[in-house]
């Protein structure tokens, strides 16, 4: 699979795309929210992963589809008081129309797609397999394992 190209606003005030957010060496598409635990749970450690790897080449994205009608601590707002509670240093973009999450195949918070330097996936799953796979990526090696089962809340689709 090749990245699927999106167009998304983000908590800076601005629009977002695959190639503004793309890595030398490689690519994290995170699929996250704010009120799911596991996605909670994991801040601190996405935040260190994209700390340390994105001097090396590493670019990173986490991006909102839940529906903010049925949960409203979702909403745009919420994710901006999120950004800046946590210090987000990675872009975190609202995927409204969940045409982001579709494309990707999507279909948990948090649950990664990360890409290589040619935009081809290489790794997707779970936070516990993200830094042996971007210790491979950034080394020019092949990822170890590919996927692992990413644990977590469902997409709350519209």
């Amino acid at each position: 699979m090749r990245a699927p190209a999106f167009s998304l606003k983000g908590v800076d005030g601005k629009t977002h795309t695959l190639d503004s957010i793309r890595g030398a060496k490689a690519t994290i598409i995170l699929f996250s929210c704010n009120h799911c635990p596991y996605v909670m749970k994991a801040e601190d450690e996405l935040i260190a992963v994209f700390l340390k790897y994105n001097a090396a080449g590493v670019g990173m994205a986490a991006i909102n589809a839940n529906n903010s009608d049925a949960y409203p601590e979702d909403s745009f707002e919420n994710m901006v008081v999120r950004a800046a509670e946590k210090k987000f240093p990675f872009f975190y973009l609202r995927d409204a129309s969940q045409l982001a999450a579709k494309a990707y195949g999507a279909t948990h918070t948090p649950q990664l797609f990360v890409f290589d330097h040619d935009l081809k996936l290489a790794y997707t799953g779970s936070v516990a397999g993200l830094r042996d796979a971007l210790d491979d990526l950034v080394a020019s090696r092949p990822v170890r394992t590919p996927e692992t089962h990413a644990i977590g809340c469902t997409i709350k689709w519209k």
